[in-house]
C-alpha cells in the first residue's frame, strides 16, 4: 500500500510549508505532493517610526509594535499568512510608492529569498528519511523557482513528468492553467493545455491506474466554482454568483483516459470531492491566510484507491 498526502495553494505561508513537510510523519505517508501556487502575493511594509517603534498594516488592520520580541512575533505572523515583510522607512516607502518597477523587483527578490529558505528547510527536515516529496509550481509561481527546486537534494520538480509512485501507479503533473483575469505566469489556451496533458498521458504504462496531479480542476466538476467577476474584477452580487472556471481540455482528457485519481487546487473555495466518469477528483481547498493546511490523504493499493479523507491541520 502507498499513502499519499496532497496539499496545494499555500501561497507563501511559512507555517503551511512547515506543516506540509511534517505531514509525512504525522499522517504516516510515503509520498508528499504539493500541487502548485507555492509563492505569496504581496509585500507588507514594516515601517520604522523612530526609536523602537514600527507601524504595520496587515489585512487592513494597523499595528503599532516595538522592536525585540513584539516585532519578531509580528514578522512571523506576516510570514505565516503568506506575505513578505519588508523593513523600511517612511521616506523609502514614499519613494517606492512612486516607482512600481522597484516594488516589483523588490517583491521578486523577497519571493526568491523565502523560497530558497523553504528548500533549505526541506533538505534539512528530509535528510535521512525515505519520504518522497514532489512539488509542481502553479500558475501564480514565477519560473525562477523551478531552478531552486532542482538544486535541492530531497524535493523533486514534477512538472511535465511521468513519475512512478510504486509498482502499480504513475503520476503526471502540471501547474499550468487556462487563462485567468490576472494574467499569471503559467497560463495558456485550452488547445495548448490539451497538447500538454496528452503528451504525458501518451507515456503512461497504465493510464487507468494513473494519478493526475493537475493544478487546475476539470471544468464543471463542482471543484472549480469561483465568484463571477465584473469588468473591474470585482465579485458580482457580493460574491454569491458562482461560475465554473476549470479547464475544458482537462475534462476531455480525463473523460477519455479515466485515470484512477485527480488531484487539483487553484480554486481555494473549491474544497470537495467529485467524479468525472469513473475518475475520483479531489480539491482540498486552501486556507493559507489563516495558517491552516488543508489536504487530502489517499491510500492506494495494487491499482485501486483503497480510501481517502480530506484533512485540516
Amino acid at each position: 500500500m502507498t499513502t499519499l498526502f496532497f496539499a496545494t495553494d499555500i501561497h507563501g505561508s511559512d507555517i503551511c510549508w512547515s506543516k506540509f513537510l511534517n505531514a509525512g510523519k504525522f499522517y504516516e505517508a510515503d509520498v508528499l505532493i504539493l500541487g502548485g501556487d507555492m509563492t505569496g502575493k504581496a509585500i507588507v511594509p514594516v515601517v520604522h517610526q523612530g526609536g523602537q517603534n514600527y507601524r504595520i498594516t496587515l489585512l487592513e488592520q494597523v499595528f503599532e509594535v516595538r522592536a525585540s520580541d513584539e516585532l519578531e512575533d509580528m514578522l512571523k505572523r506576516i510570514r505565516s499568512r503568506g506575505y513578505y515583510p519588508y523593513l523600511t522607512t517612511p521616506d523609502e516607502l514614499a519613494e517606492l510608492e512612486q516607482a512600481p518597477d522597484k516594488i516589483h523587483a523588490l517583491f521578486l527578490d523577497e519571493v526568491l529569498k523565502t523560497f530558497q529558505r523553504w528548500m533549505e528547510l526541506a533538505d534539512k527536515k528530509l535528510e535521512g528519511t525515505d519520504l518522497r516529496v514532489y512539488v509542481c509550481p502553479g500558475n501564480d509561481d514565477m519560473f525562477a523557482v523551478d531552478d531552486l527546486v532542482r538544486a535541492t537534494r530531497h524535493v523533486i520538480l514534477s512538472e511535465g513528468q511521468v513519475i512512478p509512485l510504486d509498482d502499480h501507479h504513475e503520476m503526471i503533473s502540471s501547474g499550468w492553467s487556462n487563462p485567468t483575469p490576472w494574467h499569471t505566469y503559467r497560463e495558456e489556451g485550452e488547445e495548448q493545455l490539451k497538447v500538454r496533458y496528452e503528451a504525458m498521458v501518451a507515456q503512461l504504462k497504465a493510464p487507468q491506474r494513473a494519478i493526475f496531479n493537475i493544478h487546475v480542476p476539470p471544468y464543471k466538476s463542482n471543484l472549480d466554482e469561483a465568484p463571477e467577476l465584473d469588468a473591474s474584477l470585482r465579485p458580482k452580487h457580493a460574491g454569491q454568483s458562482l461560475v465554473p472556471v476549470g479547464s475544458t481540455a482537462l475534462r476531455q482528457v480525463i473523460e477519455q483516459t479515466q485515470p484512477l485519481l485527480g488531484l487539483h487546487g487553484h480554486i481555494h473555495e473549491g474544497r470537495g470531492v467529485s467524479r468525472v466518469g469513473k475518475t475520483l477528483c479531489l480539491n482540498p481547498g486552501s486556507m493559507y491566510e489563516q495558517g491552516v493546511l488543508l489536504g487530502a490523504l489517499v491510500k492506494l493499493e495494487r491499482g485501486k484507491l483503497q480510501n481517502y479523507v480530506l484533512t485540516t491541520g
